[in-house]
């Protein structure tokens, strides 16, 4: 994605067919945060579902928001701020959005409304966001997490989406860090990253800001001695469906322009994603002697992680190759947060950070322009890790910040009797499941039930907490 030329010259014709391709893939990804929600809201527990899937469209409504107001002109505004970040003020509201650009500044590509590239660039931030909460389920202020989604997207989001896509450190500019390590032709970086669809403006930087978020918000009560298994299987496989197809709008829509090279990244998502369900599947088998539901979904979306930056540098072989390496990967693990004590309920560490991590590296080695293992040598694979390790440290330092400081003034958890009760009653005032207003045989009234009463989420006895037949987030 070649965002950080979106200053060139505005040609005098709109290309329709363009226009309607990016507007198109910008509504597919606008569908994948409630998908994200589907699939993040059936792995949850029965009392706390409507708050999950509640924060992911809690995210959307607040990045759509400050998108509007001044995100966009952080991520791409024309005046470059020490490589960090644009000008807010340059699009502040939008005021100052051409009508017409060329995205890519040379012939042979459509040029379409800048509008339809702010649209499609809006939804990607608010899904980075939304996918922040996975790592934080069941046991915060929705509250508090509004406002951290506003903080953390202006002070993380719009500056990594500047630094790798508007022209900023981590980009191709002969300006850039991977000019500064191997030079720059023609005024672009030699060895300029990639990064086609946000391996690390959305998973790297996402998978980090949950492993920092879990590790500030602490781990929920009953963690590591209470079973919290799925209580909605097929809510889950149908949110990882839905966001395999929103992904083709996600990757192909990168492109910017229905053709040949959109066409490559359409086969090669399928292809990686179809490779990393396979192998997360075959690592369940081995260890566990099952194949599971779960295991399947979460391999899909492992392999959604990791071509998406890749997608557009890779062979479909290769494709395959990085997909299934992402399956086994991320399966393993999503184990080690038991290990570690670490409570990353829905495994945003081990799905987005590592396959995050792994398509962000494996497109250094898997390129078949400069990968490695294609004999181009080792400097396209090392400004890869390069760039890896920048946001990685840029994400965790300032979500560390943020967190803490939100932590010490609204403070993220929700008592611990509203918890073990149940977050949705507490934080919503509503219950998800109601069959008929019966409870053990006894009707009760047509208002909510009461605080962690109901036929799915439980009573507030210490005897629920032991209960082996209790449902995971």
């Amino acid at each position: 994605m070649n965002a950080h030329l979106l200053a060139a010259e505005a040609a005098p014709k709109l290309d329709y067919a363009a226009t309607a391709f990016v507007l198109l893939c910008a509504s597919l990804v606008l569908m994948m945060t409630p998908a994200l929600a589907l699939f993040y809201g059936g792995m949850t527990r029965s009392k706390s579902v409507l708050n999950m899937m509640m924060m992911s469209f809690g995210a959307l409504g607040v990045v759509g928001i400050i998108y509007v107001l001044y995100g966009y002109s952080m991520s791409f505004g024309t005046h470059d701020i020490a490589g960090l970040i644009a000008n807010p003020g340059d699009k502040f509201g939008l005021h100052n959005v051409a009508d017409v650009f060329n995205s890519f500044g040379y012939e042979g590509y459509g040029n379409i409304p800048e509008l339809a590239f702010v649209g499609f660039q809006l939804t990607f931030a608010g899904l980075t966001v939304a996918l922040i909460s996975g790592a934080i389920a069941d046991r915060v202020k929705f509250s508090t997490w509004l406002v951290f989604s506003a903080i953390w997207a202006t002070i993380v989001y719009f500056p990594i989406a500047h630094m790798v896509w508007g022209g900023g450190l981590l980009g191709g500019t002969d300006q850039g860090v991977a000019a500064t390590m191997f030079g720059s032709t023609d005024g672009k970086a030699t060895f300029a990253p990639i990064d086609f669809a946000g391996g690390t403006v959305v998973h790297i930087n996402a998978g980090m800001a949950g492993l920092v978020l879990a590790l500030i918000v602490g781990r929920r009560a009953g963690f590591g001695r209470v079973p919290m298994r799925p209580h909605n299987v097929p809510l889950t496989m149908l949110g990882a469906g839905l966001l395999w197809f929103g992904w083709f709008g996600f990757n192909a829509g990168s492109e910017l322009a229905a053709d040949g090279s959109a066409a490559l990244v359409w086969v090669n998502t399928t292809a990686a994603t179809c490779a990393a369900m396979i192998g997360w599947l075959a690592v369940e088998k081995i260890k566990d002697g099952e194949a599971t539901s779960i295991g399947a979904a979460s391999g899909v979306v492992a392999g959604l992680v990791a071509i998406t930056p890749a997608c557009g540098a890779l062979s479909p072989v290769g494709s395959l190759i990085l997909g299934a390496v992402a399956g086994i990967l991320s399966a393993l693990a999503v184990s080690l947060k038991f290990k570690f004590n670490l409570d990353d309920s829905l495994d945003v560490v081990g799905v987005h950070l590592v396959s995050g991590l792994w398509g962000t590296i494996g497109a250094g080695l898997l390129s078949t322009t400069n990968g490695l293992l294609y004999g181009k040598g080792y400097e396209q694979t090392v400004v890869q890790i390069v760039i890896a390790l920048g946001c990685l440290a840029f994400t965790g330092v300032l979500t560390a910040v943020i967190g803490l400081a939100l932590k010490a003034t609204m403070g993220w958890r929700i008592d611990h009797d509203d918890e073990l009760a149940g977050i949705d009653s507490a934080e919503h005032a509503e219950s998800a499941y109601d069959f008929g207003g019966f409870v053990s045989g006894t009707r009760v009234g047509h208002g909510l039930l009461p605080s962690g009463h109901g036929p799915l989420g439980g009573s507030t006895t210490g005897a629920e907490h032991n209960d082996p037949r209790g449902v995971q987030a």
